[in-house]
């Protein structure tokens, strides 16, 4: 009589119709590195539903063939089709992988190249220590580009730290050449230090971050924050759309541990990002002030003078219940560093900036340290209590574009540090910027640049369908549908927005 995993093997070779590539079979207590080992370009191999597999297993070299080798839990009932997310609905299926201790779960070795890891489930480290899974080497051994692993596609995934101890990192991502798809990674939480469910220092790219679930306190997703050891070396062409990001409110609890939260997402060094039609909700005061988005360029240790934050393009994300909006930095303030520049942001929705609410100080954006060329534009900016819209530390801007946008003034506007509301503060830190065409409710109009809008804070919220519901469709009737300065409406074009993102029915836990 065949077993129950020997059958499923057949029915899915016979779906596939290839009768060559027969899957190596790894049952519970079998030897899975000696499979990974001894498999061959295009083969696949199967692990036991339901089955836990414990080690610290590598991704080993394979030289020969171009096509990947496959790790994933045999057969397909029950589990997502490709294309789409991962639940942990599916836990009690999905083959499991867990580290005795406080090294990866999976890694990859030097110069590792196609790999697809599919449809498993990885548990938590012991005592939440480390990574998960680690794909290339963060540490000064990989410092040179011949030895990144490359080639490697991370599909349905269900990852997660201990709901107790927590857990430092889903996944260090200093490979090139990779895609993150359709995972669900939670309970990544650590106290007294910063945790990431997605974080990538010391690899070049290419990156798809794409339809995942990422929960982490410290930072959601992170490039950068760690000196890259190969030399020059800025992670590059980084596209980071359709994810859910989130910060459960049960770490807010008073009774709670002191998950250390940071933001929600942050590049400290990275080149050429897309970051488009993603959720990310709740970023509130704790371990730091409460900023949701940070490009804050760093060279975090002092050995990388080359650190730099430049060409992003942010558009058609739904950023929502945060203490504040976006951090843009120009240079680092510690370490020498080159200069964040090129910045876009357009077609937002910020969703629930409130000071009250969330600590912080409630601005939609601070500048800092002189990024320069930095567009905002079209983007729906819903305030509670807030300190304004633009806020400058210190350091001159230069090249800003602020147009477009419907926002509530706040306290002060736009405003730089020792300077008054508006233009004062504009002449001295803004110089030849290009203010016209946004909606600033409640503000006055003597104290701003011509051909801004300046309505009551009742007005403002008459030419949405309905606030209270979030719907921030502008009425049929309302007088901003044609006053943008490219002649459309003023505000985010929600049409670039994923599907229902700004329904409340996507939150999660």
């Amino acid at each position: 009589m065949r077993s129950a995993l020997a059958l499923t093997v057949l029915l899915a070779c016979m779906a596939v119709g290839d009768p060559v590539a027969t899957p190596i079979m790894v049952p519970a207590g079998g030897n899975l590195q000696e499979a990974l080992n001894r498999a061959r370009p295009g083969e696949t191999i199967l692990l036991e539903r339901g089955a836990t597999y414990i080690g610290n297993f590598v991704l080993p070299v394979h030289d020969e063939g171009d096509r990947a080798i496959t790790l994933r839990t045999a057969g397909d009932a029950g589990f997502p089709g490709e294309g789409d997310r991962i639940t942990p609905v599916s836990s009690s299926a999905l083959a499991k992988l867990q580290s005795p201790n406080g090294s990866p779960a999976l890694a990859t070795a030097p110069a590792a190249r196609g790999w697809t890891i599919a449809l498993l489930e990885f548990l938590g480290n012991r005592d939440g220590a480390g990574d998960i899974i680690a794909l290339g080497d963060g540490s000064s051994a990989q410092n040179d580009l011949s030895t990144v692993p490359s080639g490697l596609a991370l599909d349905r995934l269900y990852i997660h730290g201990d709901a107790d101890r927590g857990q430092k990192r889903g996944i260090s991502l200093n490979a090139a050449q990779t895609t993150i798809t359709g995972c669900h990674i939670s309970d990544i939480k650590a106290i007294g230090q910063d945790s990431q469910a997605i974080s990538a220092w010391n690899g070049p790219g290419d990156y798809l971050i794409e339809n995942n679930y990422l929960e982490a306190a410290g930072e959601n997703i992170m490039f950068g924050g760690g000196d890259p050891s190969i030399a020059d070396l800025t992670p590059t062409n980084i596209v980071v759309r359709n994810n859910f990001l989130s910060k459960p409110l049960a770490w807010r609890e008073k009774n709670a541990p002191r998950w250390q939260v940071k933001n929600l997402f942050e590049l400290k060094n990275a080149r050429s990002v897309i970051v488009e039609r993603n959720v990310m909700e709740r970023s509130w005061q704790q371990a730091q002030s409460g900023y949701a988005v940070l490009f804050t360029v760093r060279n975090q240790d002092g050995g990388c003078r080359w650190c730099q934050v430049e060409d992003v393009q942010f558009r058609g994300n739904v950023i929502r219940d945060v203490a504040a909006g976006m951090q843009i930095l120009g240079t680092d303030n510690v370490h020498p560093s080159r200069q964040t520049n090129h910045i876009v942001v357009r077609d937002n929705v910020f969703d629930g900036i409130d000071r009250d609410e969330w600590g912080g100080d409630g601005y939609f954006v601070l500048l800092s340290d002189a990024p320069r060329d930095i567009t905002i534009d079209h983007n729906t900016i819903i305030q509670g209590k807030s300190g304004g819209i633009v806020k400058i530390a210190n350091g001159v801007t230069e090249g800003l574009t602020l147009t477009n946008n419907i926002a509530a003034h706040g306290d002060y506007g736009i405003i730089g540090r020792d300077h008054g509301v508006g233009n004062d503060s504009i002449r001295t830190y803004l110089p030849g910027a290009v203010i016209t065409h946004n909606v600033l409710a409640g503000g006055k109009a003597s104290a701003y640049p011509a051909d801004n809008l300046f309505p009551s804070l009742d007005e403002f919220r008459v030419q949405f369908v309905d606030v209270a519901a979030r719907d921030y469709r502008l009425t049929p009737r309302s007088v901003w549908l044609h006053a943008a300065s490219d002649g459309g409406a003023l505000g985010a074009n929600l049409t670039q927005l994923a599907p229902d993102a700004l329904a409340r029915g996507t939150r999660r836990r």
